[in-house]
């Protein structure tokens, strides 16, 4: 999977909401580290982990899935493994999101098929904030 800095750089910019499924209330995860420079980057992100559900994450509601979002939301960003991607596909293709993201590490190219086949844009194995920084 090889994606061009250009395309990156492009969705980044047209991306204004993100979900970040995974989020966690404990500063030293990476999901919190990235929700956090996303967030000091003008996104506005909504935590989603059913574990934390009802509680704020860096001033931010968390809610339990994807479901529960009442805003418009163009991008996932999945902190998950790669087993639960398929699920979250589907969730991201139902709620209408332009993007499915996967952090370093998770892939399911059964996953991005059949989400880029419904329209979404994919970017698996990759970290907004790393791309961010480049």
């Amino acid at each position: 999977m090889e994606y061009s800095n250009s395309h990156i750089k492009k969705i980044l910019k047209e991306v204004k909401t993100i979900a970040l499924v995974g989020a966690s209330l404990n500063s030293k995860k990476d999901s919190y580290k990235v929700m956090q420079f996303l967030l000091e980057n003008n996104y506005q992100v909504f935590p989603v982990n059913p574990n934390e559900a009802g509680k704020y994450i860096l001033g931010q509601y968390c809610y339990a899935d994807l479901h529960s979002i009442e805003e418009n939301i163009d991008m996932v960003d999945v902190f998950r493994k790669s087993e639960a991607v398929f699920r979250i596909a589907k969730d991201a293709m139902r709620i209408g999101s332009k993007v499915l993201w996967t952090q370093l590490g998770v892939a399911d190219e059964q996953a991005a098929l059949m989400a880029r086949q419904a329209g979404l844009e994919v970017i698996m194995n990759k970290c907004p904030k790393i791309e961010l920084q480049k």
